[in-house]
C-alpha cells in the first residue's frame, strides 16, 4: 500500500497530477481543494495518498491533510460512492463543511455537489453520522454539541441570516439551552 508520496510535480491537469518519485512518475488524482494549494511545476510536495486496487484499474488517490484522506476513506466505504464520487464530494466541500452538514443532516448541502442526488445525499448521511460530524465538525469550528443547535442554526437561516453569521450566533448559545431560549440568545449576539 502507498500511503505517503514525497517527489517533484512535473504536471498538473484538474484533478490529475504527475509526480516524480526518485525517477518514477505517479499519476494521482486530488480534490480540487488539494489542487487549488499545489505549489507550482518543478517544485517539492509531499502527499498523503490512498490506493485503490480493482480487476481494471490501480488508482493513487492524493491529499494534503490527514482529514481529507480520512474523510475519502470513509466515503468510499459507502456502498454506492466509488472513489470518483468520493473525490468530487471533497472537491465541493471542505472536511469541516462535510463534518458539519452529516452534524447537522443538512442533506440539501450535499445536494449542491456534481453528480449528488437527494437519495444519495440522504445515504451520506445516514452512513457518515457518528464517523465525521462528532469528531471533525466541533474541531472545523462546528456547532457545540448541543442537542437543539441545528433548530437554532435553520431557524436564523430562514429568517434571512447568513450561514456565517447563523454559525457563530449558534456557538454562543449555552449547552442545553431549549430551541426558543436559543433563538432569543442567538438573535442578542446578531444585535450586537
Amino acid at each position: 500500500m502507498i500511503g505517503r508520496i514525497a517527489g517533484v510535480l512535473l504536471e498538473k491537469n484538474p484533478p490529475h497530477l504527475l509526480v516524480d518519485c526518485n525517477g518514477v512518475g505517479y499519476e494521482i488524482d486530488v480534490p480540487m481543494s488539494t489542487f487549488y494549494n499545489l505549489p507550482p511545476l518543478g517544485e517539492r510536495i509531499v502527499l498523503l495518498t490512498q490506493q485503490i486496487i480493482r480487476e481494471d484499474a490501480h488508482q493513487l488517490f492524493g491529499f494534503a491533510t490527514a482529514n481529507e484522506r480520512a474523510a475519502f476513506r470513509e466515503l468510499v466505504k459507502i456502498t454506492g460512492i466509488g472513489a470518483r464520487m468520493a473525490l468530487s464530494v471533497l472537491s465541493g466541500m471542505s472536511v469541516g463543511e462535510l463534518a458539519q452538514a452529516v452534524t447537522l443532516q443538512d442533506a440539501a448541502r450535499l445536494t449542491r455537489v456534481p453528480g449528488i442526488g437527494k437519495k444519495t445525499a440522504e445515504r451520506l448521511m445516514l452512513e457518515l453520522k457518528g464517523k465525521l460530524g462528532a469528531d471533525l465538525g466541533v474541531a472545523a469550528g462546528g456547532l457545540p454539541a448541543t442537542d437543539h443547535a441545528s433548530d437554532v442554526l435553520n431557524a436564523l437561516l430562514a429568517l434571512g441570516y447568513s450561514e456565517k453569521e447563523a454559525l457563530s450566533a449558534v456557538k454562543t448559545v449555552p449547552a442545553g439551552t431549549g430551541v426558543s431560549d436559543g433563538i432569543k440568545h442567538a438573535l442578542k449576539a446578531l444585535s450586537k
